[in-house]
């Protein structure tokens, strides 16, 4: 993969295609969640911490002040790192902040597809498209944060193409 987000397969050169810019909203709530979560155990921390010598809301405040941080930039750092492409024969997956990911998942490989809509997602009309492949291990791979027109399409053109290979 090139430096511009562009995958690279031999002599083919494909720009990837990032995920729908609602997607961002989705990751911001999903992470204000965690943060809610881990502000309510430091709140519950905050009794043995008072008796360390802590000044009150030491730790809750803490707390509060990285799951802010993190509610309002880390959501659009992960969905910068996402991107695929679909070429003829397989779908090019590329994510991850830290540890970086690339997926290759061969048309031929495919056994069904599912396109799946979470509580969260729903509001913003977006899915998951999730390619289940034969074999155990990565056996399903999921693309989140398409919208659902988007990924009702991408799985028709993937089933019409896997129609093919068969027929």
């Amino acid at each position: 993969m090139t430096e511009h987000g562009q995958v690279e397969t031999g002599a083919e050169r494909r720009e990837l295609t990032p995920l729908d810019p609602r997607q961002v909203a989705v990751l911001r709530i999903r992470t204000g969640l965690v943060a809610a979560v881990l502000a309510a155990i430091a709140l519950i921390l905050e009794i043995p911490a008072r008796e360390l010598g802590l000044p009150d809301f030491a730790v809750a405040g803490a707390a509060i002040a990285l799951g802010l941080a993190a509610t309002l930039l880390v959501p659009r750092r992960r969905y910068r790192r996402w991107g695929y492409s679909e070429g003829a024969e397989e779908l090019q997956i590329r994510r991850g902040m830290l540890f970086r990911v690339r997926t290759i998942v061969p048309f031929g490989r495919v056994q069904h597809i599912d396109v799946a809509q979470g509580p969260i997602q729903r509001p913003y009309g977006l899915a998951t498209l999730i390619l289940h492949t034969a074999g155990t291990h990565g056996a399903a791979v999921s693309l989140p944060g398409l919208a659902m027109a988007d990924a009702e399409a991408m799985r028709d053109r993937i089933r019409g193409k896997i129609r093919e290979d068969i027929g």
